[in-house]
Order: structure tokens, then C-alpha cells, then sequence
């Protein structure tokens, strides 16, 4: 009996690790994720739709849960987005193109060098169970990871913003995504 029950503990701590987190589109995003020496964790998560189709999972990490857009956008916190792709496979035109429409909804005049940095880190098609995530570190800056790869770090606050409002900004073209990544 003692050993049934043995078993069962090691069975559960083993595999329960893999059950913990939000189940968006058949992706399991996590409960908590880590920036720098911060842990951050779940405030929401969706799906982005293009039309019918189901894109990826999205989910948005903080330090502490909120619902303010405008505070998540302006917070100079650490903070994250993941993105698991479900679709087969996004061409990275489509990906800039979606960034940039993003971009044009925030005052961008002084981020154009740094807009086309963090686009020129999509060069290929994001496949089917692909993970991004663009991570925002202060004094260290944006971080884009792709499958956990570096692509590359864009410093600044202002950038910051200009990303995070693709989402979560005001004139969001994802405003269901954006009310699921808040929360609500």
C-alpha cells in the first residue's frame, strides 16, 4: 500500500508541473514565466483570429495582476507577451505588416530605426507550435525570443510602449485579445 502511494506522489509531482497553466486554443500557456530575475505572471490570455482562423495563443505576464491598459503600456515593470502559434504557418510579411499596423496607432515619429530593428527579426514564417515571446526588461530594454532564441533587444521605454500597444493600446485592432490578455 505504502509503495501504491508512493507512486501516486511521484506521478503527481512529476506531471503536474505540465497541467499548470491556461489551455488557449490547445496550447497550454503557463502560469508564470521569468524576465531577468523577475517572475512574472498570468494577468490573461486569448487567441488572435484572423477571421475564422486561429492564429496563436497569446498571453500577457506581469509582475502583479492589473486591468488598466494604460498602466500595463506606460508601467516601466518588466513584462511579457507570448505567443504560441497554432496556424500551420504565418509568412513574416504578414507578421511586419500586423506589427506595423500596431506601430501607426501609437505616436511613433522618434521609434522608426527601432521599428525596423524589431522587424527585421522576423524573417521567417512563425510555424505551427512556434513560440515568441517579447519580453520588456527595464534599463535593459524589449526582448524578442523566438522557440527561446535571442533575436535581439531594442532599449527604451518609449519602444516599450509603442510595442505593448499593438494589444493593448487604445486603438487596438485586437480589442477582444486585448480584453483577454487584461483579464476580463
Amino acid at each position: 500500500m505504502k509503495r501504491v502511494i508512493f507512486l501516486v506522489l511521484i506521478f503527481t509531482f512529476t506531471f503536474s508541473s505540465i497541467a499548470w497553466g491556461l489551455k488557449i486554443g490547445g496550447k497550454i500557456l503557463p502560469d508564470n514565466m521569468n524576465a531577468g530575475e523577475n517572475k512574472l505572471m498570468l494577468n490573461g490570455a486569448g487567441l488572435r483570429k484572423k477571421v475564422v482562423i486561429k492564429v496563436y495563443a497569446c498571453a500577457l505576464y506581469l509582475t502583479e495582476k492589473e486591468q488598466d491598459a494604460n498602466s500595463i503600456i506606460t508601467a516601466d515593470e518588466s513584462m511579457s507577451v507570448k505567443m504560441h502559434f497554432i496556424y500551420k504557418a504565418v509568412d513574416p510579411a504578414k507578421l511586419i505588416e500586423a506589427w506595423n499596423t500596431g506601430f501607426s496607432k501609437s505616436d511613433i515619429s522618434n521609434l522608426q530605426e527601432e521599428i525596423e530593428t524589431f522587424n527585421s527579426y522576423f524573417s521567417k514564417d512563425a510555424v505551427k507550435d512556434d513560440i515568441y515571446d517579447i519580453t520588456y526588461i527595464p534599463d535593459v530594454g524589449t526582448s524578442v525570443y523566438m522557440n527561446n532564441e535571442l533575436k535581439g533587444t531594442i532599449p527604451g521605454l518609449e519602444f516599450k510602449k509603442a510595442v505593448f500597444s499593438i494589444w493593448l493600446g487604445e486603438q487596438t485592432e485586437l480589442p477582444k485579445l486585448k480584453k483577454a490578455m487584461l483579464g476580463m
